[in-house]
């Protein structure tokens, strides 16, 4: 399977987790996500009040500068982890 394949699949099992991560592991899985499918980041950061906007946008923009394929290569394992820890 190309990186491409293994990562929409792991990404859709993945939205199967029996329980809910913690938000440091959903964190790092969305802002690996959204670098993967999107690239560096491209929008304004959220006010102060949208916390969960503003912690997705922070997450995302830990990862600026990483190309989508490091990204990907970084999403797979940690979502194959968490797919472990909780299953599906």
């Amino acid at each position: 399977m190309s990186l491409q394949a293994d990562f929409n699949k792991i990404a859709e099992d993945v939205r199967k987790l029996k329980a809910r991560p913690d938000d440091e592991e959903l964190k790092e899985l969305y802002g690996l996500y959204k670098q993967s499918v999107v690239g560096d980041i491209n929008i304004e950061c959220p006010g102060m009040l949208d916390l969960k906007g503003k912690a997705k946008w922070e997450a995302w923009n830990l990862q600026k500068g990483l190309s989508k394929e490091d990204a990907m290569s970084a999403y797979i394992p940690k979502a194959k982890e968490l797919i472990e820890k909780y299953g599906i």
